[in-house]
């Protein structure tokens, strides 16, 4: 994805930042709802917020630079730099009303004009664990399918890595159970649909990202946080139970992009190499899509492969879900791929809906 600066389209020069950000915010009555409409009229009467996003005028839509302005906000109240915010943020205890925020939040903008601009540079960075539900959802169908019962896990655009620890959580539906019990991060009923679960264990796990964040850092753990709602009370709390597993199991993620580092990751297999990803392909050169594409037919040729993918539809994202997907590349079949769709997920992965068999 191409955020820099200078980065323009048809689209960007017909619809202003202040148009995106009113998109974005719709009559939402949430603290971040009032704040993306207060931003708009703010930059087209030239405030602080127009100052702050100086040079990020034509950048792409998807660069969605009013998500890294609200996260370096939030980055200053986590770090105790815009206390006179904590009252409006309900993750951090507060319970002050969301249509009272805007005044206060432009005048910590204005104050922090030059650090907010940096923070524009940042691509967000959410890594939901949630998603980890459709990651399994995927692995009990190709484990059935394969008959292979030892994961390669393999994440592209992994971020902090937190989904390859999936089977440090515990899942849990009416007639089936999977992975840590006893551990703090708890799926209850997180697949909707006819789940046929199978046993498997995870040899070995890595990923790759543009922009790795190092789960085990306060400084990468300020970044995750930062990206999500305020007064999304349960991903907070997931996220952070989920950092906890992490500074017990740390993985680490290959600064990479998809295509260079699945050509060493896709080595000899032992076990099922599966390369899972999530609502990242929507960002990627279509020269990239080719070159992962290529890759995996190249290695599946040989060997056997799997791969699990949650993303939109190619005309996505406006309107739909994402679509959790697998292929098994199996060579001893004749070289046929075994696609399937499975259903589709929530974009922060749960619940996931499975189709009827």
């Amino acid at each position: 994805m191409d955020t820099s600066p200078g980065a323009s389209t048809h689209e960007a020069a017909r619809e202003s930042l202040a148009d995106r950000f009113r998109a974005h915010a719709d009559d939402a009555q949430h603290l971040y709802g009032y704040a993306l409409r207060g931003m708009a009229n703010d930059w087209e009467i030239g405030g602080p917020v127009r100052v702050v996003c100086r040079g990020y005028e034509n950048a792409l839509h998807g660069a969605v630079i009013h998500l890294r302005l609200l996260a370096g906000v939030f980055r200053l109240v986590l770090t105790d730099r815009a206390s006179e915010l904590v009252r409006f943020y309900p993750c951090l205890g507060g319970n002050a009303p969301a249509s009272k925020a805007w005044p206060v939040m432009r005048d910590v903008i204005g104050a922090h004009l030059d650090e907010i601009h940096a923070a524009l540079a940042i691509p967000p960075q959410t890594n939901e664990v949630g998603r980890s539900a459709a990651l399994l959802a995927g692995l009990f169908d190709l484990v059935a399918a394969s008959g292979v019962r030892r994961i390669r896990l393999l994440e592209v655009g992994a971020s902090a890595g937190l989904n390859l620890l999936l089977d440090h959580y515990a899942y849990r539906g009416d007639s089936w159970q999977f992975g840590s019990a006893d551990s703090t991060v708890q799926f209850i009923d997180p697949i909707e649909g006819p789940v046929q679960p199978e046993h498997f264990m995870i040899t070995d796990r890595a990923g790759c990202d543009l922009h790795p964040v190092d789960a085990t850092t306060t400084e990468g753990r300020l970044l995750l946080t930062s990206f999500v709602w305020p007064f999304d009370l349960d991903r907070h709390k997931r996220l952070r139970l989920a950092l906890a597993i992490a500074a017990e199991h740390p993985v680490h993620v290959d600064k990479a992009s998809a295509s260079r580092w699945l050509r060493d990751a896709l080595t000899e297999p032992d076990g099922l190499p599966v390369v899972w990803h999530s609502v990242t392909q929507m960002y990627w050169p279509r020269e990239e899509v080719s070159a992962v594409e290529e890759i995996l037919s190249r290695y599946g040729a040989r060997h056997l492969l799997g791969e699990v993918s949650l993303e939109y539809a190619a005309d996505g994202p406006p309107g739909g879900k994402p679509e959790l997907r697998t292929r098994l590349w199996n060579p001893d079949s004749g070289g046929s791929i075994r696609e399937r769709s499975l259903g589709i997920a929530h974009d922060h992965g749960i619940p996931v809906t499975l189709a009827s068999s």
